[in-house]
């Protein structure tokens, strides 16, 4: 929820500064800065709480933490990337192939109930689900309509 929050906020923000100041709602603009806002704070969360994201990962792959360090830094890159008008529908595409590849250890934390901060059992569970996914596909259409769809 937190980092809808952030994201929505952002924009807004932007939007009307930039409105204010150029007299130009440029909401493109907006769009791609506040998601890379919420990239990084969604990233911060990679370096706070490692050994609980880290169980979000299925137990196959090796280095959970190390994935979660690296994920968390491959999100401040994305964040930057979206900052770029030169490299923003690049980044953007690269995005949204990130967040379809870690839809599933979002799905396996909400399947055995994770509180990915904690690390406990006590997390919201399977009806998380049913928020979950449909903000990741928010986040992949907000993220096409910003960055990877052409003018």
């Amino acid at each position: 929820m937190l980092p809808l929050i952030v994201l929505l906020g952002s924009f807004l923000l932007l939007a009307l500064g930039l409105k204010r100041v150029k007299n130009n709602w440029r909401l493109r603009t907006s769009g791609r800065w506040a998601m890379a806002a919420m990239l990084v704070f969604s990233a911060i969360g990679h370096f706070l709480f490692p050994s609980g994201m880290a169980q979000m990962i299925p137990d196959f792959l090796p280095a959970r933490k190390l994935l979660v360090y690296l994920t968390g830094a491959l999100e401040v890159v994305f964040a930057l990337g979206l900052l770029s008008r030169k490299y923003a529908k690049t980044t953007g595409w690269l995005l949204i192939a990130f967040l379809l590849l870690v839809l599933p250890a979002n799905i396996n934390a909400a399947m055995q109930g994770l509180n990915y901060q904690t690390g406990a059992l006590d997390g919201p569970g399977i009806n998380y689900l049913w928020f979950r996914i449909p903000l990741q596909l928010f986040f992949i259409v907000w993220i096409y309509l910003s960055a990877c769809k052409s003018k």
